[in-house]
C-alpha cells in the first residue's frame, strides 16, 4: 500500500514541476530535504548539494532563471516502498542563447510522509555541457 502513496507523491511532484507550480512543489518538499544534482557546477551553478527546502527552492529558481522547461516526459517509474526511480526525457530552452537542449535524466527519490526528503539526479552531463556550449568538446 505504501507503493501507491509513493506513486501518487511522485506524480504530484512531477506534475507540479512541469506546470511551474512552485507553491505546490514547495509544499511537497520536506523541510530537511537532501538534494543533489550531479553535474559540473562551473557550467551549472545550481548543481551540487543542497540541504533544506529553502536551498532547493533557490536552486530551482536558478534553473528557471537560465532555462525554460519545454518538455518533461517520464518514460519509466519504479517504486519500492518510500523510494522511486524515474527515467525521463527533458527539454529546456537556454534563455541566454535560445538553444534547445534535449537529454535524459535519471532521478532517485525518497519520500517521508508524502514529502520529498531525498533527491538525486543524474544525466549525461558531458552531452548536456556540449549542448549548452553549442559545440563538441575536444577530446
Amino acid at each position: 500500500m505504501a507503493d501507491l502513496g509513493t506513486r501518487a507523491a511522485v506524480r504530484d511532484v512531477y506534475s507540479a514541476y512541469a506546470r511551474g507550480d512552485v507553491a505546490r512543489v514547495a509544499l511537497l518538499i520536506h523541510e530537511d530535504i537532501d538534494w543533489i544534482i550531479y553535474g559540473p557546477v562551473a557550467v551549472f551553478p545550481f548543481a551540487g548539494v543542497r540541504r533544506g527546502r529553502a536551498a532547493v527552492l533557490a536552486a530551482m529558481g536558478e534553473i528557471a532563471e537560465s532555462y525554460q522547461l519545454e518538455s518533461h516526459k517520464i518514460d519509466q517509474t519504479l517504486i519500492d516502498g518510500d523510494r522511486a526511480a524515474v527515467l525521463a526525457d527533458v527539454g529546456f530552452k537556454q534563455r541566454a542563447t535560445g538553444r534547445s537542449l534535449r537529454f535524459r535524466v535519471a532521478n532517485f527519490l525518497r519520500f517521508d510522509d508524502g514529502r520529498l526528503i531525498e533527491f538525486r539526479e543524474f544525466s549525461n552531463s558531458f552531452d548536456v555541457v556540449e549542448q549548452v556550449l553549442g559545440h563538441e568538446l575536444p577530446l
